[in-house]
């Protein structure tokens, strides 16, 4: 349930009647955005809140203070967002901005509205249309991932892997050693691992983990996205090497491991 603690006199009555219509109207954005402002942050004068609406290729919003002036800027998918939505939004960037506590309800909120089918639907259509993949070649330095995954595809999957775009990534990374685009179909894998010193079979664990989230999409389960579940871990056992790989992953990837145990 949407709290309306802080609102008041006009401002609540507006709110209220607000609430009743599926959709807002631009008009009524900074309004609601200055009321989650006098809900949050107390004994502080109200800046000027200037509110719009962006063509971002995904649901991104960005806040930030600027010569006294809080200027808001809102993927333009949440153009159909109900008030309470806005509203719920408005507080996290705020508190995000004045560096308070997060109310929990209104983060609850926000968060069940960005895992509707209809909202991820409305996600994956923008960043089709808008967004684009920088992509290099399969034909690494010392790997080709061309022939890896039709190697992997026979092996482990019986050829039934659509064979999307492959590519090694354009700037090293070892925080992100593969990922799987679905938008673009596509999989990219860290060029970090496109060295003579890293086995084969370690680059191969990883392409196959990643050509895993194709086998086995991602899925919510009780409003959380499960990327790895019972089947993903399953299968990503069969790998010959397995336990190797992840050795091997573990021994020369000492700080990316403790990144993620930190975050």
């Amino acid at each position: 349930m949407l709290s309306l603690q802080g609102l008041t006199g006009l401002s609540l009555s507006l709110y209220c009647s607000m609430n009743n219509l599926p959709i807002i109207k631009q008009s009524q954005i900074e309004i609601i955005f200055k009321d989650a402002f006098q809900s949050l942050i107390h004994k502080t004068p109200m800046p000027q809140i200037d509110v719009g609406f962006y063509p971002y290729t995904g649901l991104t919003s960005k806040i930030r203070m600027r010569g006294g002036r809080i200027s808001v800027r809102l993927s333009d998918i949440l153009k159909d967002a109900p008030s309470e939505v806005i509203f719920a939004l408005a507080c996290i960037l705020i508190a995000k901005l004045y560096r308070r506590k997060i109310p929990p309800e209104q983060s609850d909120i926000y968060r069940d509205y960005s895992l509707r089918q209809s909202v991820r639907e409305a996600i994956d259509t923008v960043k089709r249309e808008r967004g684009y993949k920088l992509l290099t070649s399969p034909q690494g330095r010392i790997y080709d991932l061309g022939a890896m995954f039709d190697d992997l595809n026979r092996r482990y999957f019986n050829g039934e892997i659509k064979r999307p775009a492959l590519s090694w990534s354009r700037q090293n990374s070892r925080r992100i050693l593969g990922h799987q685009d679905h938008i673009h179909e596509a999989i990219v894998l860290s060029r970090t691992l496109d060295d003579a010193k890293t086995p084969p079979f370690v680059v191969e664990y990883v392409l196959y983990h990643v050509m895993l989230h194709i086998k086995h999409p991602t899925r919510l389960v009780n409003d959380r996205k499960v990327m790895h579940g019972k089947e993903f871990r399953a299968d990503e056992r069969k790998f010959a090497g397995f336990a190797e790989a992840k050795k091997w992953l573990e021994d020369h990837a000492p700080p990316v491991r403790r990144r993620r145990r930190k975050r």
